[in-house]
């Protein structure tokens, strides 16, 4: 995810302080890791820098002086480009999985002890994002995130009973390499 095109998505609905901006994506993406300060300031720093955004003012409403971002033409247009990028496919299939089943099958390990683990820890996942969806006060943005994790780790999910039932000829493939 681009943290850049975020905040420019952000700032799009008008100026906004970086704190404001911090607190919008943790609200509007919430099952996303939260970004931290330090982030959000780097990055407004690097869109003006960049001409993507410019300081329109400053104000402390009683308190510490807080800056005041918005977005340039340059870039709403830098932001409309990006939004509009096909999101390529992933570029290699290898995964974490699957290099620990197969460093488990060359160090003398159970690699189907760990899928049976993995597993495990998929559906404990699974159950807790079932839950966020399904909360009654669980917004569509909340309910979309957790649809769409929840679509992975079932993607991981068959490929884990796939792989446990081919563990033999992986072995004797890995092992004879």
């Amino acid at each position: 995810m681009s943290t850049r095109h975020i905040l420019l998505g952000l700032l799009a609905a008008g100026p906004s302080h970086g704190y404001d901006l911090k607190r919008r994506h943790d609200e509007r993406f919430p099952q996303a890791r939260p970004l931290a300060y330090g982030q959000v300031y780097t990055t407004l720093q690097r869109l003006v820098r960049d001409g993507l955004a410019e300081v329109e003012g400053t104000d402390a409403d009683g308190g510490p002086e807080r800056t005041l971002y918005r977005s340039t033409d340059a870039g709403a247009g830098e932001l409309a480009r990006w939004a509009a990028e096909i999101a390529p496919a992933a570029p290699f299939v290898t995964n974490e999985i699957f290099a620990k089943v197969v460093v488990s099958i060359l160090a003398g390990g159970d690699p189907a002890a760990y899928l049976r683990a993995q597993r495990a820890a998929h559906m404990d996942r699974m159950r807790q994002l079932t839950a966020v969806k399904t909360d009654r006060d669980a917004d569509l943005a909340t309910v979309l995130s957790a649809d769409y994790a929840i679509n992975h780790l079932d993607a991981d999910l068959r490929w884990m009973h796939t792989t446990a039932a081919r563990l033999t000829t992986l072995t004797a493939e890995v092992d004879g390499a």
